[in-house]
């Protein structure tokens, strides 16, 4: 006995196809299809066959061009404060201290400069110094330099330089917090590559939440780096000096505002829908 199968099409009509060389035959209830009915049931939207759809997020919505364009544009905002970060922390120009220029003697005198990790002293001429300028310096003139790194990420020891001591709890906590929104800066970069190469939208919010601890930590490193300075100075009285912040701060705290920034664009990003369409919803006409 010869078994037949049936077929459904695109409109429910129940379809028998046809064997080599005949048209096909229709089932009661439907019309004959020909081959071409037959090829194009097989090419349209059925469970045989059809048009590759995108990956969907995990709310069941496809990654736009629109919205990778702004994940990746959020990316090189977040991109520019790592930079900077990185630019700061590893500098040494984070404060300058320097005596008045004739303090020691008439022709040089004594300036120096560090950051986080090391500490950096230097002669110079006091015929190449401003006139009008009191304190020796600034640190960026010609001079005889000699830098060293902090022992007291070594060997606990602190260091003193102008017969002042640095207290080295809050040197630690400050180079320790640096590290720290470091690390947190990388953990946002693989959530955002996860995002644009996966096309999960969730990975957003996890990206920016690192991204604004990373910046907030940053600032809070300026805060404890100060005060370290400040317990720095009050050590000791004797050498009268002079301080001022210098190029490796004004990285940095730009680096946390921009760190803040990007974080805050991958939340709204992150949002299911944009938060100008909640305050102002879209009025249609009536028809």
């Amino acid at each position: 006995m010869w078994s037949t199968f049936f077929l459904t099409d695109e409109e429910g009509r129940t379809v028998v196809p046809g064997t080599a060389g005949a048209g096909g035959m229709a089932a009661p209830g439907g019309p004959a299809q020909g081959a071409g009915g037959l090829a194009s049931l097989m090419g349209g939207r059925s469970t045989f066959g059809g048009n590759k759809r995108r990956r969907t997020t995990s709310a069941g919505h496809a990654m736009s061009e629109a919205q990778e364009g702004k994940i990746k544009l959020a990316f090189f905002v977040a991109i520019v404060g790592v930079v900077l970060t990185v630019l700061g922390v590893g500098t040494e120009f984070w404060v300058e201290l320097a005596p008045p220029k004739n303090f020691y003697n008439n022709q040089t005198c004594l300036t120096a400069h560090y950051g986080l990790w090391k500490g950096c002293t230097k002669t110079l001429w006091v015929s190449d110094i401003d006139p009008e300028r009191e304190s020796c310096g600034p640190a960026e003139l010609h001079g005889e330099s000699n830098c060293t790194y902090f022992k007291f990420f070594t060997t606990g020891e602190n260091t003193v330089m102008f017969q002042k001591t640095t207290h080295k709890n809050l040197n630690v906590a400050a180079a320790m917090l640096a590290l720290f929104s470091l690390f947190l800066m990388v953990m946002g970069a693989i959530c955002i590559t996860m995002a644009l190469s996966k096309e999960i939208l969730f990975f957003l919010k996890p990206a920016s939440i690192c991204f604004i601890l990373s910046g907030v930590l940053v600032l809070m490193t300026l805060l404890v780096f100060h005060q370290s300075v400040l317990s720095f100075l009050a050590s000791d009285h004797t050498v009268p000096l002079h301080h001022e912040l210098s190029w490796s701060v004004s990285c940095i705290g730009c680096a946390g505002a921009v760190l803040i920034v990007g974080g805050i664009l991958f939340l709204l990003l992150a949002l299911p829908c944009s938060p100008w369409q909640r305050c102002l919803p879209h009025k249609e006409g009536s028809s």
